[in-house]
């Protein structure tokens, strides 16, 4: 095993990669598949995440590229809606579908769903969502004229993990709002899915979010048995361990900064990857803090780790709610970087 890496210097590299430590200079597309997707369950989440990462990011930007279908919200890591290019959608989609047929069968669905043939369920709706375009609900109504003696809801459920289905615009949209219509992303992007291999999924995530553990890809994945992955992969990986003792892989070249690197104060929104991605999440929050991202919190980082969370109101005011204590200095910089936002959402 290699050298051992301190809670520090896998915070700074996790600020580093995921574009944390100083805003970019790129565009919303390239930001989105260097992060390898961003978690979009809420709708306008993904518009503050690029915010935080980006030089003058303004809205439009995104939602061009979804009406261009250059980007897609799919279901994919953790049966959770992300925001992915749309190459990125074919190939990831396909990697999750065990995890989502597990969930048929062991979910809060499940007994409703015995004795029901999904596969027959999936290949109706997909007529009907490839037809026009609807919310899941609404699908399984017309289903359930073809199986009567289930509810609409759990065949729409059905769907939704059995499907790769796009939320597609205006649901998304920054300047416009709309509830979750969906088709499938075959019809949507006229492509068939097209599973990466194993080993180039885990060199993303690496390059992503790493170092990182096995047990650390599997979680942001939902996928399992990476660990023969990794093996594959070790003749051209790097190898540490953490302060536990459990090793650690990376690509060899990849950014690793000194563990007294200064980061600036960063808002995330809600569910934000940097906070889900990782077994151990330790590297940027701490254990005791975990029902806040599990609550839906959007959070504030100081020096790296989750501090406080913040929200904001419908006149664009934004309020700091402190899990610790800070000295004045951080407090200022905490309230400069809730005004650049402030401003930027009065703006747009």
């Amino acid at each position: 095993m290699g050298t051992q890496l301190s809670q520090d210097a896998l915070n700074r590299a996790l600020i580093e990669r995921q574009m944390l430590r100083e805003r970019a200079d790129i565009g919303a597309f390239a930001t989105i598949e260097r992060l390898f997707g961003i978690q979009a369950q809420e709708p306008k989440s993904p518009y503050i995440g690029l915010w935080t990462r980006l030089r003058d990011f303004q809205p439009q930007e995104l939602e061009d590229l979804l009406v261009s279908r250059y980007v897609v919200r799919v279901l994919l890591m953790r049966g959770t809606i992300h925001l992915v290019s749309a190459v990125d959608a074919l190939a990831l989609r396909p990697h999750t579908q065990l995890k989502l047929d597990r969930e048929l069968q062991s979910g809060p669905f499940a007994k409703r769903l015995q004795g029901l043939d999904l596969d027959a369920v999936a290949e109706a709706g997909r007529k009907i969502l490839d037809d026009t375009p609807q919310g899941t609900a609404d699908a399984g109504k017309q289903l359930q004229q073809r199986w009567p003696d289930r509810e609409h809801t759990v065949l729409g459920n059905a769907l939704r993990n059995k499907l790769a289905l796009v939320q597609i615009p205006p649901r998304g949209l920054w300047h416009q709002s709309g509830r979750a219509v969906c088709t499938t992303l075959e019809a949507w992007l006229d492509q068939d899915q097209h599973p990466m291999n194993r080993e180039t999924l885990v060199l993303r995530y690496l390059k992503a979010f790493g170092p990182s553990t096995v047990m650390d890809a599997q979680q942001w994945s939902g996928l399992t048995r990476l660990g023969e992955v990794f093996e594959k992969l070790r003749p051209q990986l790097a190898t540490f361990t953490n302060e536990a003792g459990k090793e650690l892989f990376d690509l060899p070249d990849a950014p690793r900064p000194d563990p007294e690197t200064e980061v600036p104060v960063r808002l995330l929104p809600e569910f934000d990857n940097i906070l889900l991605a990782h077994a151990d999440r330790r590297r940027v929050i701490a254990d005791d803090r975990l029902g806040v991202v599990i609550g839906g919190k959007p959070t504030v980082l100081v020096d790296g780790y989750v501090v406080a969370t913040w929200s904001v109101d419908k006149e664009r005011t934004i309020t700091v709610d402190y899990i610790d204590k800070l000295g004045k200095s951080r407090q200022k910089a905490v309230a400069e970087e809730c005004d650049r936002l402030q401003d930027w959402l009065k703006q747009n």
